[in-house]
């Protein structure tokens, strides 16, 4: 007899074959079967119209402060996820200065929306260094496993103080202390390190994140300590311009250092055809690895806030108006060719790269 059956599921077991209807024995914390008729359980599950899988890899996500207070990093244990990786883009609250706890909340806040009152009142700031935080979490309780990246924003801002959340260039003593804190956290047991090259990232105060145009030389050195440290996951959040400098300062990481590089992969309405060669380079590169959204993801708009129209002449004429007289002047066939027309009338390039994400 079996600890556990699941009967009736649809079984999709992460190899690639087809999904398949049948049951799963599960004896002590082993799978014992998976497919086909299981014998009786001491405890039964019907899964019918459910499926069951392997736990899902959050290969992206911002937990770094919800991971000090909430053991279940919800809303991901509702969606049948039992590994988050974090720190990605950049940005994250280890090092931290305690002068600058609050210039790290501000940094997320901006970047990911995540509310700052909400991390201001919940981190409960137990670390300073890098290994410090792994400690930290290390000891709450946890429903499922996470990793943890560093990222750049916090480590140039703990290294260079103002001058480094600013972006400006690092020194060689700040880009070999830079390195430093990098290779003792993947010491520790950081997975990787996370770095944005996006104008898209900006803090509260509307400032790139810190790193986003770092040389090579800085690039070069941090992954040289990832290298020494046994090699880990290169996190890049980049506009991929100018591609081929992008892609060049990758290729080295992964050929002198023993990290791999990886990247999200979007279509770029300017470049259509990018995402392809993308993908065929990443084909014929060992260690590269674009991540590619499975369905199109969503941006909120309204007609108070960011969108399409907020560029172009026609709509501009009546945007001072009350909402409710902008949306019926809008509806007017007249004004609404006007606008739809006037698509040459482009927005700023910060606009142009939010909507292309959006696709």
């Amino acid at each position: 007899m079996h600890d556990l059956v699941i009967r009736n599921a649809l079984i999709v077991d992460g190899s690639g074959a087809p999904a398949r209807h049948g049951d799963l024995a599960i004896d002590g914390e082993r799978l014992a079967t998976v497919g086909g008729k299981a014998g009786t359980g001491r405890r039964e599950i019907d899964a019918g119209g459910l499926v069951a899988a392997p736990g899902w890899v959050d290969v992206h996500t911002h937990y770094d402060g919800q991971a000090s207070w909430d053991p279940y990093l919800t809303p991901s244990c509702w969606h049948g996820v039992t590994t988050a990786v974090m720190g990605n883009c950049g940005v994250g609250f280890a090092p931290a200065d305690p002068a600058r706890h609050d210039w790290l909340i501000g940094l997320m806040e901006g970047v990911e929306d995540i509310p700052g009152t909400a991390l201001a009142e919940g981190i409960t700031w137990e670390w300073e260094t890098f290994p410090e935080y792994l400690d930290s979490l290390e000891r709450g309780q946890r429903a499922f496993d996470i990793a943890t990246q560093v990222p750049h924003g916090a480590v140039r801002a703990y290294v260079m103080g103002e001058a480094g959340a600013t972006d400006v260039e690092a020194s060689a003593d700040q880009r070999t202390a830079m390195a430093a804190i990098v290779g003792e956290a993947m010491q520790a047991g950081a997975v990787g390190f996370s770095t944005s090259r996006t104008v898209l990232h900006r803090s509260i105060d509307g400032e790139v994140v810190p790193g986003t145009t770092a040389d090579a030389a800085e690039l070069l050195a941090i992954a040289s300590a990832m290298g020494a440290a046994g090699g880990g996951v290169f996190e890049v959040a980049s506009d991929l311009a100018p591609e081929g400098r992008e892609l060049d300062w990758m290729s080295a990481i992964i050929d002198q250092h023993r990290c791999k590089v990886t990247y999200a992969c979007i279509q770029n309405d300017e470049d259509p055809g990018q995402w392809r060669r993308l993908l065929d380079h990443a084909a014929s590169r060992p260690g590269l690895y674009p991540q590619v959204a499975i369905r199109p993801p969503g941006v909120l708009m309204c007609l108070d806030g960011t969108h399409p129209f907020t560029g172009r002449p026609s709509y501009l004429a009546i945007a001072d108006l009350p909402l409710a007289e902008r949306a019926r002047r809008m509806r007017e066939p007249e004004v609404r060719a006007r606008i739809l027309a006037e698509a040459g009338a482009r927005p700023a390039r910060l606009l142009r790269l939010l909507f292309m994400e959006g696709k």
